[in-house]
């Protein structure tokens, strides 16, 4: 069965850390998985790319502070966010994506709200 599940949202304080998780099934974990995420009235912006293969892309605007990173034993790509902004809230979502890390096959999470408040 093909599924990805993300975990490890909540609210959190402007500088704080949050890390998600996206647990996908053993067939949805030899494809390329990406991180989006999509906040109330804007568009859904890519957050990183991590290769089956180990290269890791980021969004230029959240390097240094999002880290992508596979655990292939635990078939789950965990993403790592500190120094978070109040533009950082969103619905963050885990997706199969293709060789462009553009959302390809189909294959999303339910997502994970994360929200950034004092």
């Amino acid at each position: 069965q093909v599924q990805l599940v993300e975990s490890g949202g909540g609210l959190v304080k402007p500088g704080g850390s949050l890390r998600l998780s996206c647990l996908a099934s053993r067939l949805t974990f030899g494809y390329d998985i990406g991180w989006f995420r999509q906040a109330p009235g804007k568009e859904r912006e890519a957050v990183s790319c991590s290769k089956a293969g180990g290269s890791t892309f980021y969004a230029d605007h959240l390097k240094g502070r999002f880290t992508a990173s596979r655990d292939n034993g635990k078939n789950t790509v965990y993403l790592q966010m500190n120094s978070l902004k109040a533009e950082d809230t969103a619905i963050y979502l885990c997706a199969t994506v293709g060789a462009d890390c553009q959302p390809q096959y189909g294959y999303w999470g339910q997502g994970t709200q994360v929200t950034v408040s004092s």
